[in-house]
């Protein structure tokens, strides 16, 4: 089971980095033919072909591959295989290495790293994730979750408190503000807006992945619809050309709050191609 996890992982890497699901081919026929600007609407087009062709011949979607974030949910009773973690992360090693993914490892020690004056290794498996996201679930098994996270998004992403009023409206107002100032300088237009709600930074930031993980471009909330419509009004357009479609959808989730006036918010505005994403799912049965 340990090599079949390793291979499993890799293969994810792989689709995740590859492929486009089908809600994010819904949502990009769905715009297609709902744009009106002709540029606009030229370049959903090629988006999408691009998309096929990088399915078809497993190339990544876009050159800038990502960095690996890993969830891993686990169900009531799991028990985990030996050497579980380092499977993992041997997995996305060569995940990385058959893709293959971008060599942007920063060579040297703590200060060398900051100011990237030691060069990068050639090696795409040295793009290593961080820490893992350890997370249960209801049901039993476990679940491993490959996000590629690519560097414009996080560029643009922002992470705050919002004094909320005891008014969702204003709360997401203000998300709204950053939104309508950052996604702009994005470039890589159309989004999908990513937003997690919880009581601390290091939370919000773990319910906005999990936003990413379990998003449906074909099943949006009120919430999310409202995000939505509201950038589809602000004529930015794909690549910043203007038109109707600058969000393809988005995607919120919000967790427990604590009796304060702030909630702490992370938004990410993810680009043309993502999330990237690709999960995995193994039975109790399996792993016994």
């Amino acid at each position: 089971m340990s090599t079949q996890i390793s291979v499993m992982v890799k293969n994810a890497v792989i689709e995740a980095s590859t492929t486009f699901r089908e809600d994010q081919i819904a949502a990009y026929e769905f715009a297609i033919n709902k744009e009106e600007n002709d540029n606009s609407r030229w370049v959903l087009e090629l988006l999408l072909e691009n998309a096929y062709m990088a399915k078809n011949n497993q190339a990544p979607l876009c050159d800038d591959t990502g960095i690996p974030h890993i969830l891993v949910e686990l169900g009531h009773n799991t028990s985990i295989p030996e050497d579980f973690f380092d499977n993992i992360e041997m997995g996305v090693v060569n995940g990385l290495r058959s893709l293959p993914g971008r060599p942007m490892a920063v060579l040297g020690d703590d200060i060398q790293r900051i100011e990237q004056n030691k060069g990068l290794s050639e090696d795409p498996g040295k793009v290593t994730p961080p820490s893992f996201l350890v997370d249960k679930m209801d049901e039993e098994g476990l679940k491993i979750h490959v996000l590629m996270l690519g560097g414009g998004p996080e560029i643009r992403a922002y992470t705050n408190r919002v004094f909320h009023q005891r008014d969702h409206g204003k709360f997401f107002k203000e998300a709204l503000t950053w939104m309508r100032s950052e996604i702009p300088k994005l470039g890589c237009t159309p989004c999908i807006p990513v937003l997690g709600v919880g009581r601390t930074h290091f939370e919000a930031s773990s319910l906005l992945l999990k936003a990413m993980v379990y998003g449906n471009l074909k099943n949006q909330s009120v919430i999310e619809n409202k995000i939505t419509d509201y950038l589809n009004q602000t004529n930015i357009g794909a690549l910043g050309l203007g038109g109707s479609v600058t969000a393809l959808g988005s995607m919120v989730k919000i967790g427990p709050q604590r009796a304060s006036g702030v909630r702490i918010i992370c938004m990410r505005p993810c680009c043309c191609v993502e999330p990237r994403k690709a999960s995995i799912y193994l039975s109790q049965n399996l792993l016994e």
